[in-house]
């Protein structure tokens, strides 16, 4: 088997583009230069990779394989020149986070911003999806650490404790619920709601629930974030599911009634999680140590949550 870095850039980049030709531009190669290797990795490899079509081309099962290593590689390669670089020219790096709707609004903000200012020559891609979603893209390496709820099962990586997200229900005091001192989702699913937007990772993660007991949300209108969800509830627009925090958070506070959620999805805490921390770049180890409040990386020893 003979392959080089360039080949294996290559071909995830013809597979991700599904075209030979944008594939080669994106690798700086000519489209007979690049079809030449990719040949010569079929023919290395004694099995097809590509299966060639009038719109393109799409990996075989050995192709996704192969670009899922191919992707593994290249990350590694990218660390590897990152980890060396910090010898040379000090800490430098690119951190890619994922996280869900409750950390990305209530709890990183300032954090990265402190990592920031203390970290010039490291930059973080930070993205927000529902936690299901971050686990595929840490497992598969698209991201280097991600902050998960409890309420998945995270099993097979290894997780480090971030922060308890406890989420409430919030209404006007004059509210017909606004009596009860806890409640489950069931019981609000009858009024209607102030959501997030659709592509929110906590507007999935409830309607999931809604789901799970056979039933959707009224949402009679969203906001953009927790804020305006409050504000929006303040007048009377339906309730809301928000974390504790944002609550906390809040100025006008006392002018809402904020009842405890039952349910146990909604006593959640809130993960960081890898493959393995160990393996991770020292700027990103960085990270995780600030994002924990350590002055050591891992005091705390790495278990996997109970689910």
């Amino acid at each position: 088997m003979h392959f080089d870095l360039i080949d294996l850039k290559l071909f995830l980049n013809v597979s991700e583009a599904g075209n030979i030709t944008a594939g080669a531009a994106l690798s700086h190669l000519s489209l007979a230069s690049a079809s030449a290797r990719i040949r010569g990795l079929e023919s290395s490899l004694g099995i097809a990779l590509l299966e060639r079509g009038r719109r393109g081309v799409t990996p075989t099962a050995a192709g996704k394989a192969l670009a899922q290593h191919a992707r593994l590689i290249l990350q590694q390669v990218e660390r590897l020149q990152s980890d060396l670089t910090d010898y040379a020219q000090g800490f430098k790096g690119q951190i890619r986070l994922l996280c869900n709707t409750s950390a990305l609004s209530e709890y990183l903000p300032e954090r990265l911003a402190e990592f920031l200012a203390s970290h010039p020559n490291i930059d973080i891609h930070l993205e927000e999806h529902p936690s299901l979603r971050i686990l595929h893209a840490v497992r598969h390496g698209t991201a280097d650490v991600g902050i998960i709820s409890n309420a998945v099962d995270a099993s097979d990586l290894q997780t480090l404790p971030f922060c308890a997200d406890p989420l409430t229900l919030i209404m006007p005091l004059d509210h017909p619920l606004a009596e009860h001192t806890s409640l489950r989702f069931s019981q609000a699913l009858n009024h209607e709601f102030v959501g997030l937007g659709v592509n929110s990772a906590m507007a999935i993660y409830l309607e999931e629930q809604a789901l799970h007991l056979g039933r959707r949300i009224k949402t009679r209108i969203r906001a953009e974030s927790y804020d305006g969800m409050l504000r929006m509830v303040l007048r009377g627009a339906g309730l809301g599911v928000v974390p504790q925090a944002a609550v906390e958070r809040f100025q006008q506070a006392g002018r809402l009634k904020s009842v405890p959620l039952s349910d146990s999805w909604a006593e959640r805490t809130l993960l960081l999680c890898a493959p393995d921390f160990d393996a991770l770049p020292e700027y990103a180890k960085a990270l995780v140590r600030h994002l924990r409040g350590e002055t050591a990386f891992l005091d705390t020893p790495m278990s996997s949550p109970d689910n």
